[in-house]
């Protein structure tokens, strides 16, 4: 019963995440945003019982935040109007 209410909650927390960056006008909130759903994903997968998918998506959710934090500071921060 515990682990249904578990994959419920990150299951609405992801899709609130995903919902939220794709309608966000701020390229760095949307940013923040993506790190949370890659992070809510990783907890999705541990609670399912499969930490091997879990290692990767948390390696490729820092590396590709980090990538576009990077690519945002060079371009300058915009807004998407």
């Amino acid at each position: 019963m515990l682990e249904l209410s578990m994959l419920t909650i990150l299951l609405f927390l992801l899709v609130l995440t995903g919902v939220t960056a794709l309608v966000v006008r701020d390229i760095l909130a949307a940013i923040i945003l993506f790190s949370a759903f890659s992070f809510f994903a990783v907890l999705l997968y541990l609670v399912l019982g499969a930490p091997d998918v879990a290692f990767t998506e948390a390696v490729i959710g820092v590396v590709s935040t980090v990538f576009f934090v990077a690519a945002l500071k060079k371009l300058g921060r915009r807004y998407v109007s």
